[in-house]
């Protein structure tokens, strides 16, 4: 029996090796290919074939994926930080749209979650369902609505027609909460007795206690947002106010457009790694899962 339980366990971290690896990898060569120079970038990937054309009279159809640069350079991020001013317009348009999207969703979603969860009103359970019911409706049912309604109210082409529909998302409420559901509401009982008001119990009670959940839901509205493509898409016309995310699609070069890929996840992967504990705690604890 031990000797199958220590096999069991070796071959499960072998498959998970595996697949981190798999999911590593496309990072890494990305990292090292922001590394090299124009034409290392150009012997190894562009035109395909260019090499055996020239050596055998035909094309070859693989690339040469290499791990390690021959000439470690940092010359790819110059070109993106200093030679194309564009990428930083792009940088702080997403920025503009994301800040106040997750700022505003962050607290209209704590509010929200905490009527649904605490205070007891006609109809509670009623709205709330309808909230759950717009969460399954794909982005593509609700995007000719938010265009008209964006349109009447003069927001198109600005940042309005994108920042007030995120704002107002349900994600947020639906997590938080499944987030204070578990919160015992003899804390708001002991605190009303102490002449606490719903906001004093919100901001000193509730909000500590959520603490994980918020940077949980801070996270994944950040990824959520910061990778979006199709609002920019439909309401900004304008190119030099769409985000990052769609200027990334029309870059080309190799060497550059790794190097502007690495810069565009650093922001998501440094998020990530500080408040990892508390995206893991919250994670759990509001129980959602996938």
């Amino acid at each position: 029996m031990l000797v199958a339980k220590i096999l069991q366990k070796g071959a499960l971290t072998l498959v998970m090796g595996v697949i981190a690896v798999m999911l590593v990898f496309p990072i890494v060569i990305t990292f090292t290919n922001s590394l090299m120079t124009d034409q290392e970038i150009d012997l190894n990937y562009g035109p395909i074939g260019q090499m055996d054309k020239a050596v055998a009279g035909r094309a070859s159809p693989f690339v040469n994926l290499k791990l390690l640069p021959d000439q470690v350079t940092l010359e790819q991020y110059g070109n993106v930080l200093l030679d194309s001013p564009r990428f930083l317009i792009m940088f702080w348009n997403s920025v503009k749209l994301v800040v106040p999207i997750i700022a505003g969703q962050t607290l209209v979603a704590a509010l929200a979650a905490y009527a649904f969860s605490k205070l007891q009103f006609r109809g509670r359970e009623q709205l709330f369902l309808v909230y759950v019911l717009t969460m399954l409706m794909p982005f593509q049912v609700t995007l000719v609505p938010n265009y008209i309604m964006a349109a009447k109210l003069g927001l198109l082409n600005s940042n309005g027609a994108i920042i007030l529909p995120g704002i107002f998302a349900a994600f947020g409420v639906f997590m938080l909460r499944q987030f204070m559901q578990d919160i015992p509401y003899a804390y708001i009982e002991a605190a009303k007795m102490d002449g606490a008001s719903h906001l004093r119990i919100f901001y000193k009670i509730i909000i500590p206690m959520i603490k994980p959940g918020l940077a949980a839901l801070v996270i994944l509205l950040f990824v959520d947002y910061w990778n979006m493509v199709e609002q920019p898409l439909i309401f900004l016309d304008d190119p030099f106010k769409q985000p990052l995310s769609i200027y990334l699609s029309r870059i080309n070069g190799g060497g550059i457009a790794s190097a502007a890929s690495m810069l565009y996840m650093a922001p998501m992967v440094l998020l990530f790694l500080y408040a990892e504990t508390y995206f893991i705690e919250g994670i759990q604890l509001s129980g959602i899962k996938g």
